[in-house]
């Protein structure tokens, strides 16, 4: 099959819409010069190129982005989910799969990280499982040469035209995708999936060439092996709900709030010289600004300084942006620095919204991984009938609170054994996450049989005990 330019350059709708927002995502998440680079600070009115340049380079870029999406992605993997593989524990590739998920030595749980949080930051994020082209004829062959599926992690903004049909029992089905791969500087290369066969197409970037079709390959699976990891759902297939939708906003907000403190502070140190143009006169490290030449000859040079006064505005403006970010995210608790101060009662609440966020995060990471397994199992002609089980709850609560009210607790020196062993075993559970050292320590806490407030004491010789008609009476 030929293809034409227009073909391959053919956009979803969905992407042509959303494909701005993402690279704003991106970049938010990234920050640094690529944050910069997206030129979102705001240029002012009659600002000359070279003086918005060098606000660019000297306003630091705060990143709440990352920081909330890394914060998401590392309660998510504390807890490891249950994966329960069934024929497929016997299949001699899965623990090279396991070990090296994507052929490049990443594992399967850093990879399924990664993913997580491109679907964090995009809205969602494409997992295609593949597998390389080998003449063997066995499942002994393959093991041989060590051929096996491998998963290849696609962010939105290379997925740039797909379609769903719906089957008669109802059931939607990807049945179209169309992959930006290899992108150069002279040519790039697309693949193009259909349910009955692979097409792989390279284009000049340049040019009106038409694309040249390099392979055209059968697919034997009868359906194209891609899961799309969804942050939150959306009314849109393969569109999700990125995490940073209304965060990078205020963060851009913050931004160039920063840039007018930067500005004020470096005008208050350095004022502007104000003079006529024929004046010979010099404005050290500060700004120089001419008058015109039809002024009043006598009007003598001077200095213009801000007074600073609106700095502390300023900063009350960011800081009540970083407090909304921390609302829309509900990571405030986790984030707070000690400035914040919230009831228990307000806190609480917060864990419970986060924790609900994570619980909804971790129901589409369930559903995600058990479509990859299918497919893996797929790949490899057998059927997947294991089960994967993420966490519903995460244990998420005011760690150093806890632990001064499980002290308090154990001060109040109760004579009671149970009691005791309890707090001990909750005191661990508080200050230690790893499941075996916990178990170990919770053994050892039922072995012991030393009370709260005793101590081991030097045994004592034991009396002889004599016998009552040994006993000599002497009468008085």
């Amino acid at each position: 099959m030929a293809y034409s330019r227009d073909q391959i350059l053919e956009q979803n709708k969905d992407y042509s819409n959303y494909s701005p927002r993402w690279e704003y995502y991106i970049r938010s998440f990234l920050g640094g010069q690529e944050y910069k680079d997206g030129k979102y600070l705001q240029e002012y009115q009659l600002e000359i190129e070279s003086e918005y340049y060098r606000r660019i380079q000297n306003t630091p870029v705060d990143n709440h982005c990352r920081n909330i999406v890394n914060i998401y992605s590392s309660f998510l993997f504390r807890i490891k989910p249950v994966r329960e593989l069934g024929s497929l524990e016997d299949d001699k590739t899965v623990p090279m799969f396991l070990d090296d998920a994507d052929l490049e030595g990443r594992s399967y749980t850093a990879l399924l990280r990664e993913l997580q949080t491109y679907a964090s930051v995009y809205g969602n994020c494409w997992a295609i499982l593949d597998k390389p082209n080998s003449n063997a004829k066995t499942r002994a062959e393959e093991l041989n040469q060590e051929i096996r599926p491998y998963i290849n992690i696609v962010t939105p903004e290379n997925v740039i035209d797909w379609n769903y049909s719906r089957a008669s029992s109802g059931k939607y089905y990807l049945d179209y995708l169309k992959v930006r791969e290899n992108i150069g500087t002279e040519e790039t290369t697309y693949r193009i999936w259909y349910t009955d066969r692979i097409d792989t197409v390279v284009m000049k970037t340049k040019g009106t060439n038409d694309p040249k079709l390099v392979e055209s390959i059968p697919n034997n699976l009868g359906v194209i092996p891609a899961v799309v990891l969804y942050n939150q759902r959306s009314p849109m297939r393969a569109i999700g709900i990125s995490d940073l939708t209304d965060i990078a906003d205020l963060q851009r907000a913050i931004y160039n709030e920063l840039s007018e403190i930067e500005q004020l502070i470096r005008l208050a140190n350095h004022p502007s010289l104000v003079k006529t143009r024929d004046v010979d006169a010099s404005a050290g490290a500060g700004a120089i600004i001419e008058m015109t030449d039809n002024l009043d000859p006598a009007l003598k040079p001077y200095l213009l300084q801000p007074s600073g006064q609106n700095l502390d505005g300023v900063i009350k403006t960011i800081n009540e942006k970083v407090e909304a970010i921390n609302r829309l995210s509900h990571v405030g608790a986790v984030r707070n620095t000690g400035t914040r101060v919230v009831s228990g009662v307000a806190l609480r609440t917060e864990f419970q919204l986060l924790n609900a966020r994570l619980a909804e995060k971790a129901n589409l990471m369930q559903l995600a991984e058990e479509q990859i397994w299918r497919l893996y199992a797929l790949w490899q002609d057998k059927v997947f009938d294991g089960k994967i089980i993420y966490p519903e709850s995460f244990d998420l609560r005011d760690w150093a609170t806890d632990l001064e009210v499980l002290q308090q607790a154990k001060a109040s020196m109760i004579k009671s054994d149970t009691f005791t062993k309890e707090l001990d075993k909750q005191i661990a559970r508080t200050v230690i996450e790893d499941d075996d050292t916990l178990s170990q320590i919770d053994e050892e806490i039922d072995q012991s049989n030393t009370r709260l407030g005793e101590f081991p004491q030097t045994p004592i010789a034991t009396p002889t005990i004599v016998e009552e008609e040994e006993i000599e009476t002497t009468e008085v």
